[in-house]
């Protein structure tokens, strides 16, 4: 709880107590690699924060496709399934053994009503998702696909945690054309 802990602290001030009541709704979950958090169809109902290890958000076409990668210190939910309740279109499963400290979307809106500092923490984090998500798109539409790759390298950690197929997914590249990238800067 100590990293969720720090990361709350990072994103709002907030008193000791209502920190601890925040803290007290979380509950612990571990994911093995492969393991899937939530399956295509399903309806998200919680969120979570990523103690350690990794996820991925994939969905399956011809074959499966890498849209985001969430590693330690994040917070995250599906958003488009959670908020509208409606089935999720990707699958979110576990790139390596993966501890998760989550909230169900009822204690966190109750929380939201409770303590203003919490409430201020969820605006907080939803605007810097919105920021990511839109810097994301603007990278994959602005930059080379080797432009990206190097914005990948700058991210502490980043590289650790996904494999040269997954990030090459994410990439919209083959692990082939990756390969080459990766010899081309070498």
């Amino acid at each position: 709880m100590q990293q969720l802990q720090s990361f709350i602290q990072t994103i709002v001030t907030v008193n000791e107590n209502d920190l601890q009541t925040v803290l007290s709704h979380f509950r612990t979950k571990t994911l093995s690699k492969g393991q899937l958090l939530l399956r295509r169809g399903q309806i998200a109902n919680q969120y979570y924060f990523v103690n350690g290890g990794a996820l991925r958000f994939f969905y399956e076409e011809d074959v499966p496709l890498t849209a985001w990668i969430v590693i330690p210190n994040e917070f995250f939910t599906e958003i488009s399934s959670l908020g509208p309740q409606r089935p999720t279109r990707f699958n979110i499963e576990a790139v390596e053994t993966t501890e998760l400290l989550y909230i169900s979307k009822a204690e966190i809106e109750a929380l939201y009503k409770q303590i203003p500092a919490w409430q201020e923490f969820g605006r907080k984090l939803w605007e810097s998702m919105a920021i990511r998500m839109i810097d994301e798109i603007i990278r994959f539409q602005t930059l080379t696909t080797e432009e990206r790759y190097l914005e990948f390298l700058k991210k502490p950690g980043f590289m650790q945690h996904v494999s040269v197929k997954q990030l090459a997914s994410y990439l919209g590249i083959t692990p082939n054309a990756l390969s080459r990238i990766r010899k081309n800067l070498s």
